[in-house]
């Protein structure tokens, strides 16, 4: 019951957060981009793993043209089903496969509050993903992602956790 609770908190906040924005829409597609979505957290794990949901933001008016594509920064949070959060700010780098397909790695440095879930041995954890989306509609993508998070041995342990996710991107 727990876990239906927090999807139906987390639909509606998406679906309010999209009203107020398309309120406000202009007709031009914006260069914000904002990605929503939900997983499961520590998925190897079948004593911690957890759903999770979670935010993330993206200024393409940041873009920058490096040796390793584009690159963009990114900030968000995930709090899971057992109360344990990450908030993360860190770097994107975009690479398009297709007109419809995109591949997108990142890395995104952080702090971690365990809650009632896993203990990953530190504050600081480092969350490295990998994302592969679909364009649906101009300033829409479906999306599919993996990532993990460690602490890169800065506490005592580093049992890290993997997550997949299923993604909504959109421009704003």
């Amino acid at each position: 019951m727990k876990i239906k609770n927090l999807l139906i908190v987390f639909l509606l906040a998406i679906i309010s957060f999209v009203n107020i924005l398309q309120a406000e829409e202009k007709k031009t597609i914006s260069e914000h981009q904002y990605n929503f979505y939900t997983g499961n957290f520590d998925f190897s794990d079948d004593k911690q793993k957890a759903v999770l949901f979670g935010f993330q933001h993206q200024n393409e008016n940041l873009e920058r043209d490096t040796f390793l594509g584009i690159a963009s920064p990114v900030t968000g949070a995930f709090i899971t089903e057992n109360s344990a959060a990450y908030i993360y700010t860190g770097v994107e780098w975009n690479y398009s496969l297709s007109d419809k397909l995109n591949l997108t790695p990142s890395f995104t440095p952080g702090i971690y509050h365990e809650g009632n879930g896993k203990d990953l041995g530190h504050a600081i954890e480092f969350k490295t993903e990998l994302q592969a989306n679909y364009s649906i509609s101009e300033g829409t993508n479906l999306g599919l992602s993996y990532n993990h998070l460690s602490n890169a041995s800065l506490g005592v342990k580093n049992p890290g956790a993997n997550s997949y996710m299923f993604n909504i991107l959109k421009n704003f």
